[in-house]
C-alpha cells in the first residue's frame, strides 16, 4: 500500500475530522452522518493518493507555490484600470463609484513566499517559471488570438469575468472594436481585432435545475450544458456560493440523487455529488489537448470577525487592511477540502486556481455597503481589486502550463 498509518498520520487525520465537523456546525450545516462520511472519504483519499502523483495542477512551478505567500503594500504597483475607465463594471462591484473613501486596498500586491514578481516584462516567453508574470493585456490578446475563454459559475464568476474584461479593455488600441453580446445565460465580449471571445456562462450549481410538476428539482447527476462548454479553449469553473443557501434564496424545491427525490439533504454531501458529476463529464467529454480546464478555488466571505480574531465584528464594512501573514486564522473552509478531494480523484489534468487562502486574507477587498444597491456585501469583490490578482495568477498558469494548440 502507498500509505503508512503512522501515529502522526493518525493525529493529522483526527485533527482534520474534528476541524471539518466544527466548521460544518459553524456554517449551519449540522453534523449529520453523511457529513462524517464525506470527511472520512476525503481522509481515505489522502491516505491512498497522498504519496502518488496527483493529476490536478496545484500552482507549483519550479520550487515555488504561487498560492503560498502574503500581501505587501507596493505603491508602485499599477492599477491597470479604474471605475471610470472601464465602462463594464456592474454596480455591485464598483466600489469607488459608490463612495468607498479609501484606496489602500488597491496598493496591495500578492507576494508568493518563494517567487519574485518581475517589475517589467519585454518578452513573457523568456520569464522563468519561478516568477509570477505581471498581467500584460497586450500579450494576452496576441497570445490568445482566435481563442474562446469561458468562465462558468455563479455571481463570483461574473465578478471574476468582469475583471478580465476590464483588464483587456485597458489594453486594446481601439475600444470601439469590442463587441458585447448576451443570449440567455451566456454573455460574451468579443475583441474583434484579435478574434478573442471572453465568455460568461451563468450556472449556480454546474449541475442542472429542471422544472417538473413537483417544482424545481436540483439534479445532482445531470449536466446538460456541457455541449456548449467543451468547445472552448479555456474553461474556468466555479461553484459553491449557492449550495448552502436556504429559504427564499434557494432556487429549487427538491434534490434528485439517482432515482431518489428528497426535500433536502446534507449540503456538503450534495456539493460533493454535484462535483463528481462534473468530474465525470470532464473525464468523458473534454479533450484536454485542445481545452485547458481550471477550477477556481472556494471564494470566501467575511461576515464573522471571530474567524480573524475579532469576535465583535459581524461584517467587512470597516476593514481597510488585509490580515497580516500567510495563514487565515480560522483555516480553510470545508468545501475546499471536498473540492481538492474530487480533483485528486480525476485522471485528466485539471488546474486548481487555488485562490481561497490568499482571498481569505483580504477581508478589506469586498464592497461592503459601497455598491449600487447599498446592501452589505462581504461576498463579492471590488473592481478593480483582488480579482485582478486572480486573473494575474490565471495568466501565469496559462503561460507556464498552457496546453492550447
Amino acid at each position: 500500500m502507498p500509505w503508512d498509518l503512522s501515529l502522526s498520520s493518525t493525529l493529522i487525520c483526527t485533527s482534520f475530522l474534528r476541524d471539518f465537523l466544527r466548521k460544518q456546525r459553524e456554517m449551519g450545516f449540522g453534523v449529520q452522518r453523511s457529513s462524517i462520511l464525506v470527511a472520512v472519504s476525503m481522509i481515505f483519499s489522502w491516505m491512498f493518493l497522498g504519496n502518488s502523483t496527483v493529476n490536478y495542477v496545484h500552482g507549483k512551478m519550479g520550487g515555488c507555490d504561487i498560492y503560498e505567500g502574503s500581501w505587501v503594500v507596493d505603491e508602485s504597483y499599477p492599477v491597470l484600470y479604474n471605475s471610470s475607465s472601464c465602462p463594464y463594471i456592474r454596480k455591485e462591484f464598483n466600489c469607488q463609484k459608490y463612495g468607498r473613501p479609501d484606496q489602500l486596498y488597491l496598493e496591495y500586491r500578492w507576494q508568493p513566499k518563494d517567487c519574485d514578481l518581475p517589475r517589467h516584462i519585454t518578452n513573457p516567453e523568456q520569464i522563468l517559471i519561478e516568477n509570477i508574470i505581471r498581467f500584460d493585456g497586450e500579450d494576452f490578446l496576441r497570445r490568445f488570438e482566435g481563442k474562446k475563454i469561458m468562465y462558468i459559475g455563479d455571481s463570483v464568476s461574473l465578478n471574476h469575468w468582469q475583471s478580465m474584461v476590464c483588464l483587456l479593455h485597458a489594453a486594446v488600441p481601439d475600444p470601439s472594436r469590442i463587441l458585447q453580446e448576451t443570449n440567455g445565460t451566456i454573455s460574451t465580449f468579443i475583441f474583434q481585432d484579435y478574434d478573442l471571445s471572453v465568455i460568461l456562462f451563468h450556472s449556480q450549481y454546474l449541475v442542472d435545475i429542471e422544472n417538473e410538476k413537483i417544482g424545481g428539482v436540483l439534479k445532482l447527476d445531470s449536466l446538460k450544458n456541457g455541449e456548449t462548454w467543451k468547445n472552448m479553449d479555456v474553461l474556468i469553473f466555479n461553484t459553491w456560493l449557492w449550495w448552502y443557501r436556504r429559504g427564499p434564496k434557494q432556487p429549487w424545491d427538491y434534490i434528485q440523487d439517482g432515482d431518489s427525490i428528497v426535500k433536502d439533504m446534507d449540503r456538503m454531501l450534495a456539493f460533493r455529488k454535484g462535483l463528481m458529476t462534473w468530474a465525470k463529464w470532464v473525464e468523458l467529454e473534454v479533450d484536454v489537448i485542445k481545452t485547458q480546464v481550471f477550477f477556481q478555488g472556494i471564494s470566501p466571505s467575511h461576515y464573522k470577525g471571530q474567524e480573524w480574531g475579532e469576535p465583535e465584528v459581524t461584517n467587512c464594512s470597516m476593514e481597510t487592511q488585509p490580515i497580516s501573514g500567510s495563514t487565515y486564522p480560522a483555516g480553510l473552509p470545508p468545501a475546499s477540502y471536498v473540492l481538492e478531494e474530487v480533483l485528486s480523484s480525476m485522471t485528466k489534468p485539471i488546474n486548481l486556481l487555488n485562490i481561497t487562502n490568499l482571498s481569505q486574507l483580504r477581508k478589506d477587498a469586498h464592497p461592503g455597503i459601497h455598491n449600487g444597491f447599498g446592501n452589505m456585501d462581504c461576498t463579492h469583490w471590488c473592481l478593480p481589486g483582488l480579482l485582478d490578482t486572480w486573473n494575474q495568477l490565471l495568466y501565469t498558469s496559462l503561460i507556464t502550463e498552457t496546453k492550447i494548440k
